[in-house]
């Protein structure tokens, strides 16, 4: 019997809140919540699956393709990314299987807006809800965004 081979990616973000910012995560607007600092539109989600994406095929990552220092990813949109890092594991002969995503942070909640993101990021990646996980978590005021200066997305990923 064939043992099949497990090919998997971990990504990681995390970004300060900046007031005055539109708050996007996974590629859903929050009404009525500080944005997140970055280069980009700050999309922690987005950017630890890019990350993920890109791990899982060797790749490298998303600050070596898509750096802060580069005024063309000025403001770009966390699903524009996640699109671009799609497209170059595609060409490189992987598609992303299953996603298992948390979300770590004192606020906002996740729950309102679980099946949006989890719509959102099925579409960017062409695998159906049903292998898209979107879990969050609250630190309980414990370690880096139990502070609530900002949030953490936290992501493993299965390719073929």
């Amino acid at each position: 019997r064939k043992v099949s081979e497990q090919l998997v990616g971990l990504g990681f973000d995390v970004h300060a809140f900046a007031p005055g910012r539109a708050l996007m995560l996974g590629g859903v607007r929050f009404e009525a919540q500080d944005g997140l600092a970055g280069h980009s539109d700050g999309d922690v989600v987005c950017h630890a699956l890019a990350d993920a994406i890109l791990g899982a095929a060797a790749l490298g990552d998303i600050g070596e393709h898509f750096p802060d220092t580069d005024p063309a990813f000025e403001g770009i949109g966390g699903l524009n990314l996640l699109g671009r890092a799609r497209e170059m594991i595609r060409v490189a002969g992987c598609h992303p299987v299953s996603v298992d995503l948390t979300v770590i942070a004192e606020r906002p909640s996740i729950a309102p807006v679980r099946d949006a993101m989890r719509r959102a990021l099925c579409d960017a990646l062409g695998v159906p809800a049903e292998r898209v996980s979107v879990k969050a978590t609250r630190p309980e005021g414990l370690g880096l965004s139990g502070d609530g200066v900002g949030c953490i997305a936290l992501v493993v990923l299965a390719r073929s």
